[in-house]
């Protein structure tokens, strides 16, 4: 067995040495592992290649899922110039001379197929400055970020490339990798079951990150293969992908809050969990968390919003981490509470009729006439005080003269909102009483 997992000095770089991702790397579109939405049979790149149309491309998706692999072989695939780029470290000058270099080779009859990294980098003018040489075919852009294209690109620049989604590879795309990985260096990983799972884990959807755990892994100078906790002690674990301000940042925030919504406790305390585990600020989370009880539980269950102030305040007061688990009370207790949106849907269907109807003034008998001028007017004139009325209740208008009475509450069958619907059933039909 020592044999079989001592490598010493057979992992030494050598003249010549290339790592292991460089090594793996695909050298035809079958070869590219997972990514079937854009290399299927029919998918978006094959229809492309297979009627001589490929246009120019915007590949969006996280990092380590072959965005720059898969433009190399498209340039192979149509017999163009590979030229790459990053937005990182390319200024204007150096632009200039790569829109000149493929200027000539275009006149020499070879396109060029001008892969830009991180182009969510570039600002607008650089942005701009690709459109002439797009249009006229000196240029086949393909461009790679990480970023939403639809925030951090321009319009102009969208309108002329189409843009493919490349998703983070999966457990069986990683393990296939691992496979592929273990018949280049001739022997498996030192790790037990257990700990080749949790290695493939670590990689979270990275296959370059994989691969370099893999080839770290695969240095070690062990008698046997090592169980997980060997392998999480010798190897730090990957930090989880998460963008404060970016796309990660927005799409978590939207898992919590339909999780809640959902009525599932266990998935929005995972998703909370992967905010706090990311740094996300517990503040924006304590102010989200109280939207969502305004929001989708509303009068359903009074008390959420409350609930949810409270946690909010005990944060403030105990600080991270023991004033986290009050925001976590407070999301659980939200997801198994009653929904209703009634309340919402009332306040825009409000603020749609109130954009509608212009300044229409309250009618002049729930006006106040703190003056002779206003009493001779008519204001307060013919009001009913409700205390006096029958049932406390008058039946009196207070729409606007000349508007249809409008109902934009229609509270819901769950939670303390049925006992709202009764209410406002009661007043309808005293309503309909005092008219009649």
């Amino acid at each position: 067995m020592a044999d079989l997992f001592d490598k010493g000095a057979a992992t030494e770089p050598k003249a010549g040495y290339r790592p292991l991702a460089d090594r793996l790397r695909p050298t035809s579109l079958d070869e590219v592992i997972g990514q079937r939405q854009i290399l299927g049979p029919d998918a978006p790149l094959t229809v492309m290649l297979s009627s001589g149309a490929l246009s120019s491309l915007v590949f969006w998706g996280p990092p380590g899922v072959g965005k720059t692999t898969i433009a190399r072989l498209l340039a192979h695939e149509t017999d163009l110039h590979f030229e790459q780029i990053s937005a990182i470290f390319t200024g204007v000058a150096d632009l200039k001379k790569v829109f000149e270099a493929a200027r000539l080779r275009h006149e020499n009859g070879r396109g060029t197929l001008l892969f830009v990294d991180e182009i969510h980098r570039f600002n607008k003018a650089q942005q701009d400055g690709f459109l002439p040489h797009m249009e006229n075919g000196t240029i086949l852009l393909v461009g790679a970020t990480t970023e939403n294209p639809s925030f951090e690109l321009n319009a102009a620049l969208l309108s002329r490339a189409q843009v493919l989604v490349l998703e983070r590879l999966g457990t069986e795309d990683l393990e296939q990798l691992l496979g592929k990985a273990e018949s280049d260096l001739a022997q498996p990983v030192p790790l037990d079951a257990q700990a080749r799972a949790a290695l493939v884990e670590m990689a979270d959807g990275d296959g370059r990150a994989l691969l370099n755990l893999v080839e770290q892994v695969s240095a070690w100078k062990v008698d046997a293969p090592l169980d997980t906790e060997a392998l999480t002690t010798r190897l730090m674990r990957r930090a989880t992908k998460y963008d404060k301000s970016g796309d990660e940042h927005y799409n978590l925030i939207s898992a919590l809050h339909k999780s809640v919504r959902g009525s599932d406790p266990d998935a929005a305390l995972y998703w909370l969990a992967r905010m706090l585990k990311g740094g996300e600020d517990p503040r924006f989370l304590a102010r989200r968390i109280t939207r969502m009880a305004v929001e989708d539980i509303g009068l359903a269950d009074p008390q959420a919003q409350g609930l949810c102030l409270q946690a909010w305040e005990t944060y403030e007061r105990l600080g991270s981490p023991e004033g986290e688990l009050a925001l976590a009370q407070a999301v659980a207790y939200l997801a198994l509470a009653p929904k209703s949106n009634a309340t919402y849907v009332a306040y825009k269907a409000a603020m749609r009729e109130a954009g509608q109807s212009g300044s229409a003034p309250p009618p002049k008998h729930i006006l106040n006439a703190p003056t002779r001028l206003m009493k001779d007017n008519g204001y307060g004139d013919g009001y009913a005080y409700d205390h006096n009325a029958e049932d406390g209740f008058s039946g009196q208008n207070y729409f606007p003269d000349g508007m249809d009475r409008q109902q934009f509450y229609q509270p819901v069958e769950r939670g303390y909102e049925r006992e709202l619907k009764k209410r406002v059933a009661y007043f309808e039909k005293l309503r309909s009483k005092r008219q009649t």
